[in-house]
C-alpha cells in the first residue's frame, strides 16, 4: 500500500478479475471481491434460468451461500 492508501493490484490478477473490487473486512483480515465491469450485464447472466425460483428461494440461497462462505474465511 503506498502513502495515499493504494493498492498495488498485479496485472496478471487484474486481467483474470477486471479492475474493480470490494473490499470486505473480516476477522483478522480483508478480502477483495471483484466486482463486475458491467454489473447489469453480469446480473442478466446469472439470473438465466431463476424464472421459475421464487423470490423467497432466492434469498434463502444467497443467504446460505454468503454463511458458507464467511465460515470458508474464518478457517
Amino acid at each position: 500500500m503506498d502513502d495515499r492508501g493504494r493498492i498495488y493490484v498485479p496485472k496478471d490478477v487484474r486481467e483474470d478479475y477486471g479492475k474493480k473490487f470490494r473490499i470486505v473486512r473480516l476477522k483478522d483480515s480483508v478480502k477483495l471481491i471483484p466486482v463486475d465491469e458491467n454489473p447489469v450485464e453480469g446480473l442478466k447472466h446469472a439470473m438465466k434460468g431463476l424464472k421459475d425460483v421464487s423470490k423467497e428461494e432466492i434469498e434463502k440461497t444467497v443467504s446460505e451461500e454468503a454463511m458458507k462462505e464467511i465460515k470458508d474465511d474464518l478457517r
